[in-house]
């Protein structure tokens, strides 16, 4: 065993409320030192439909549960994880990467997803409204899907995988969840707590894998009604597109080409402070990383000097370690993008200020590991401000106006999230109107999105659902119509109106 954190070296499926030993496995590298942490399986078809076959039964039962008592379940589950909340920090740095600080960060936005999700249960409101009719009563109420499918990232095992699970579960479906093979643990650590809080058996089966095989598999699945996605935008739209030919619902979370705007009134240091955390945060590796600053060209220099200094600062290195602040990348795959960028960047004319390599010697040496990266004097139509990177990379746009910033911030294939730091109340209230995102900052980074209000964006970041938020369960429920008539005879909507 690689780590002692690890209490098994191979990881099982989760179907019907048993563990089920798998035929084939893949190691699980820590990218701190690339040593193998444990194995997980790699699932076959057949096991996406044994799994489907044990929720399409549990979900009957579970849908008939009141919706309060469905509730119980996740207060239950947030109670046990904001007690092992360290424990599960350090498995989650252990197989993920990120620093402990953000690991800690990831876990608590599970634990505050259980308990607001939780609340939905005696909530989950419909509405009533007033018939045309005599004698006759109208409302709506949300109805359970029936059998779900999850497939969730590597980059935020556990805080994405609530988002999805938790509303379901509180809506009473029943839950196929394909974690991403490069970050199992948490998904075993998560299975473990729903079975100790009582979740009935079948109600969430994971079944580990590849997108090939398990992801596709789900996707062409009659039984599962719902197939919710947080990936890359190829993938997405491959989904969208099997998903659309079988009337399946579908909701996608993808990529972002996210910006900090910089006024010239802005309090520089602050600034500074928003673009080094949301630019090399996780090693860049969040779809609301900042990788453009698109600043106002009187205080472009004064800018790029406090981002530099600050970056002296930033300590690289395996993420259980509390002084490092900017872990590694998560694969090899990744770090060919990274520097594959960085070749781009150069050949289209930007300037390469700071950062731009691998880091290789020393306390590096196992792991994957790259130097935050600043660009400069790039233009809105180079790759490097179109592109989704996804590592430490962070490239510096001029603009002489706020009307610059706002059209080269919406210029791009993506809408997720955006910021602006200003002292001008105008721009403010200007900006959150126009910027074309989802989700919008002002004075603060691009990330740190909350679990109570919902998470998603525009254009080519999704297809217009949201997770998080009580609009999560737009997701996993159906709108019902309700007609009840006590006048005792036949009224005809819309003919007998009188």
């Amino acid at each position: 065993m690689a780590n002692a954190l690890v209490d098994k070296e191979v990881l099982m499926n989760h179907i019907n409320g048993q563990w089920v030993k798998p035929e084939e496995t893949r190691d699980v590298i820590n990218p701190a030192n690339g040593e193998v942490v444990v194995k997980v399986p790699l699932s076959t078809k057949e096991d996406v439909d044994q799994a489907v076959q044990a929720a399409k039964q549990a979900q009957k039962k579970w849908a008939l549960e009141p919706a309060p008592q469905r509730a119980e379940i996740l207060y239950e589950v947030g109670r046990i994880m904001k007690e092992r909340k360290e424990h599960l920090s350090k498995l989650l740095t252990l197989e993920n990467g990120k620093v402990l600080e953000e690991a800690r960060g990831e876990v608590q936005e599970g634990i505050d997803m259980a308990f607001y999700m939780a609340g939905e249960g005696r909530r989950m409101f419909g509405q009533t409204t007033n018939a045309e009719l005599k004698d006759k009563f109208a409302m709506s109420v949300r109805a359970p899907i029936g059998v779900v499918g999850l497939i969730t990232p590597w980059n935020f095992p556990i805080a994405i995988a609530t988002w999805k699970s938790f509303p379901a579960i509180v809506a009473g479906n029943a839950v196929i969840w394909k974690p991403a093979t490069e970050t199992p643990i948490m998904a075993n650590e998560l299975m473990k707590i729903f079975a100790e809080a009582g979740l009935p058996k079948g109600v969430v089966n994971v079944v580990f894998g590849t997108g090939g095989s398990v992801g596709d598999a789900m996707v062409h699945h009659p039984a599962i009604k719902v197939i919710s996605f947080t990936g890359s935008n190829e993938t997405g739209s491959n989904i969208a597109a099997e998903c659309g030919r079988q009337l399946k619902k579908v909701s996608l979370e993808m990529g972002g080409k996210n910006a900090v705007i910089v006024m010239d009134d802005a309090d520089l240091d602050l600034a500074a402070e928003g673009v080094i955390w949301s630019a090399f945060g996780t090693s860049g590796q969040r779809c609301t990383a900042c990788s453009r600053v698109i600043v106002h060209e009187n205080v472009k220099e004064e800018l790029e000097s406090k981002v530099l200094q600050k970056m002296k600062g930033l300590k690289i290195g395996d993420g259980l370690n509390e002084d490092v602040k900017v872990g590694p990348i998560i694969n090899q795959a990744g770090m060919d993008k990274i520097k594959k960028y960085i070749q781009i960047g150069q050949e289209e004319g930007a300037k390469l200020l700071a950062g731009g390599k691998e880091l290789t010697g020393g306390d590096h040496a196992n792991g994957l590991y790259f130097e935050p990266t600043v660009f400069t004097d790039a233009t809105m139509d180079m790759r490097i401000a179109q592109e989704e990177i996804f590592g430490p990379v962070v490239s510096f746009i001029p603009v002489a106006s706020f009307e610059e910033a706002i059209d080269v911030n919406n210029r791009v294939e993506f809408g997720l999230s955006s910021s602006i730091f200003t002292r001008d109340v105008n721009q403010v209230y200007r900006a959150q109107r126009d910027l074309d995102t989802g989700i919008v900052y002002v004075n603060a980074g691009t990330t740190g999105a909350e679990i109570h209000l919902p998470f998603g964006g525009t254009k080519g970041t999704g297809n217009g659902h949201r997770d998080s938020g009580v609009q999560a369960l737009d997701v996993f429920t159906e709108w019902k119509a309700v007609y009840v008539d006590y006048s005792g005879k036949l009224q005809r909507a819309q003919i007998d109106v009188e």
